[in-house]
């Protein structure tokens, strides 16, 4: 069984006189081969090109000399973290603290994650040390209240303790 010339008269397998498809015309072009002196491939002579950067290092994939961009700390990528939003601390300074200025907090801390999805970096930012403060001023609060709360009840008992003692003490 022939692949080559069947019969003469061409045919399926028939190659075409001076080579087929897998071969190249003896120009010394073709295809599958480069041009003398480059082709596409090539980087120009002046030493320049897609992959270089142009002198003076202002390319297109560097950082500007701040390190951020946008707002976003650290660059132009989406690789970055949103800032802590700080909801957990909100809610506990909510139940346990002081509940206007937590509420004040969960309202905040709750801007963050969605600032942050939007693209806006610098307000989640801000909404996150805002949040953080006022968690905190809530935290205080609660604080001075349980204290306040605690010097109150011991006057509270003092004065019931001396009423009982002058009670019992005049029969």
């Amino acid at each position: 069984m022939s692949y080559g010339n069947q019969g003469g008269s061409g045919g399926y397998g028939a190659q075409p006189p001076g080579g087929g498809y897998g071969q190249q015309p003896p120009s010394g072009g073709g295809y599958g081969q480069q041009p003398p002196g480059g082709g596409y491939g090539a980087q120009p002579p002046s030493g320049g090109g897609y992959g270089e950067q142009p002198p003076g290092g202002g390319g297109y994939g560097q950082q500007p000399p701040s390190g951020g961009g946008y707002g976003q700390p650290g660059g132009y990528g989406g690789g970055q973290n949103p800032p802590d939003n700080h909801l957990v601390w909100a809610i506990l300074t909510t139940i346990f603290c002081c509940l206007p200025l937590g509420i004040v907090s969960i309202v905040k801390s709750s801007q963050v994650n969605s600032k942050w999805q939007a693209g806006d970096y610098q307000g989640a930012m801000l909404a996150s040390e805002e949040a953080k403060t006022w968690w905190k001023r809530a935290l205080i609060g609660g604080i001075i209240y349980y204290v306040l709360l605690i010097i109150g009840l011991i006057i509270y008992f003092v004065i019931i303790a001396a009423a009982v003692s002058s009670s019992y003490s005049s029969y």
